[in-house]
């Protein structure tokens, strides 16, 4: 006769299931944004890549849709040079990627920000001022009154040939510029629930 024991098995426990919920920004929400690489309109193409990092989370409801770090893929939408002495150099970004920090990437629609250059009247005619003021002093200093007529008019003739052969005041923006961002169009994201 042998003697058979039997054994209770103990309970098994499965994990619970992260559970998920979606969270919906506002159709024209502002994303707060740092650009990872510097742009130029002396430089830039259109549909050149550009990418920045989002700089405060965007919140839903109280919780958190998009966290600070996640990352904007987008593109340089436009470039204008500028003229010589009319004008302005321009440039725009448009954003329409957003990486989160898991790697899911999702479509977004964005507003495009513009820079501006200075004007290039006004650096032609800063130019063009200090070269004569400098070209004054160093006249006076060399030859008197005579010498600083004839310096100050050089000055200014050096001055215009530095804006002539030069380019435009370009627009930049350079890395680490915050900025604002506002969407066209509202972005869905899931996140795991809280228990």
């Amino acid at each position: 006769f042998r003697r058979v024991l039997f054994r209770s098995a103990a309970p098994v426990f499965e994990p619970a299931k992260p559970q998920f919920e979606e969270l919906t920004t506002a159709p024209d929400a502002v994303i707060g944004i740092r650009l990872e690489s510097s742009v130029s309109s002396e430089t830039a193409q259109v549909e050149d890549q550009v990418t920045a990092r989002v700089s405060r989370d965007v919140t839903v409801g109280g919780q958190t849709a998009i966290s600070s770090g996640a990352r904007l893929e987008g593109v340089v939408a436009s470039v204008e040079r500028g003229g010589k002495f009319k004008d302005r150099a321009r440039i725009g970004l448009r954003f329409e990627s957003l990486v989160l920090a898991d790697g899911t990437r999702l479509p977004i629609q964005t507003e495009t920000i513009f820079r501006d250059g200075e004007s290039p009247a006004n650096a032609a005619a800063s130019k063009v001022g200090a070269s004569a003021a400098v070209g004054g002093i160093l006249g006076a200093v060399f030859g008197g009154k005579k010498g600083a007529a004839i310096g100050a008019a050089v000055g200014a003739a050096g001055g215009s040939g530095i804006v002539m052969s030069g380019n435009p005041a370009a627009a930049v923006l350079s890395a680490g510029t915050p900025l604002t961002v506002r969407l066209t169009a509202p972005v869905t994201v899931s996140i795991q629930r809280q228990n």
